[in-house]
């Protein structure tokens, strides 16, 4: 049997960018594989990731539930025998098996952790320990479930690394296979459909790569990726924005002065976000909204038709997370944290026996 498994921080409210770029085609990925005997798929919340960073403690706890809804909403098929969802800090075999890790992590190799000295320098004021820790961390929450492909972003490939250096390292050290070694980053890249190219020509001949490269930009200054920490709100469109309020921030996102209509991340990177996000929030094809604006040259009426889509989406997407109770949310949870406590707490004994701890 293959495990799928993903996790996504729930300590900000997300972005339609997050929803596009991480929600959705995870929840494509679990409808494609639901019910499928050959295969599980583990949705967890690393809420213990959370705040390796400063973060509002007292709403960490609603964060969470509010996140699961999302999930929820946007169609995830929890009703599946294969498809799980679970908090991390509820199944403690995660943190108990990222002290062992730890121990035959070197040092110099944790160190040179990119992430790490990104967030350092964003948090200088309050760099943890957890921040340099939580690579390991993560490889415990992958190794737990024997877990073959991780849907993340191209950010994360090299923790991803980590973990299997620490797998194989692991393996070899006690002569048994304490662990499955996730696939590679070329075999992640494939399964997930990110090696497919949308091949539209840019100015330099570039072409936009699916799940790579197709990330939705700031409204403020596209040329940045659209971030939920962003402190400017008129940047970014969340999840719980009035709808109103999010067709205002479409209608007054920037673009150029060039006055023509067309797909160009390069040159033309505003009028080309509103494209991206026209043709993903309705799922359709990228190109079908390059054909429809083909040699147009009022910006208003691209601008007008992305904000209408913007405002139903998000008019009917909080209709169904309104719906969905805490209540709800905690029984799916529970049933989910039986399940990986049982999962992880036989491999956590493995590894245990094979380090001494245990007979």
């Amino acid at each position: 049997m293959k495990t799928i498994l993903t996790g996504v921080r729930a300590n900000e409210e997300p972005t339609i960018g997050n929803f596009l770029g991480a929600y959705m085609p995870m929840i494509n990925l679990a409808k494609k594989y639901a019910n499928n005997p050959d295969y599980r798929i583990n949705m967890f919340v690393p809420d213990l990731h959370s705040f390796t960073t400063p973060i509002d403690h007292t709403k960490l706890y609603s964060q969470v539930i509010k996140g699961i809804k999302y999930y929820l909403a946007a169609g995830l098929p929890i009703e599946a025998d294969n498809v799980h969802i679970y908090r991390q800090s509820h199944v403690p075999a995660h943190s108990e098996l990222a002290w062992i890790l730890d121990c035959f992590t070197p040092f110099g190799e944790a160190s040179r952790m990119t992430q790490f000295k990104e967030k350092s320098e964003e948090h200088r004021d309050a760099v943890s320990v957890g921040l340099f820790n939580y690579p390991v961390l993560m490889a415990a929450d992958i190794l737990l479930y024997d877990a073959n492909y991780i849907p993340l972003g191209e950010d994360q490939f090299q923790h991803l690394e980590l973990a299997r250096n620490i797998a194989i390292r692991m393996n070899n050290k006690f002569e048994k296979e304490l662990f499955t070694i996730p696939e590679d980053e070329k075999s992640q890249v494939k399964f997930m459909g990110l090696d497919k190219s949308l091949n539209i020509p840019s100015q330099d001949d570039s072409t936009i790569m699916i799940g790579k490269g197709l990330r939705i930009r700031s409204l403020t200054e596209p040329t940045k990726k659209m971030s939920k920490s962003s402190a400017n709100a008129k940047s970014k469109i969340c999840l719980n924005d009035d709808p109103k309020v999010a067709m205002k921030k479409i209608m007054s996102a920037t673009t150029d002065s060039d006055g023509v209509i067309r797909f160009d991340m390069v040159l033309k990177p505003g009028i080309s976000n509103l494209m991206l996000i026209e043709a993903l929030i309705n799922n359709q094809k990228l190109q079908d909204i390059i054909s429809d604006f083909a040699g147009q040259t009022m910006y208003g009426d691209l601008k007008k038709r992305v904000a209408d889509s913007i405002f139903h989406f998000l008019s009917d997407f909080q209709e169904k997370v309104a719906k969905i109770s805490d209540e709800d949310v905690e029984k799916i949870l529970e049933d989910g944290e039986n399940y990986a406590r049982e999962v992880s707490n036989q491999k956590l004994r493995t590894v245990q026996k094979a380090v001494g701890l245990r007979k």
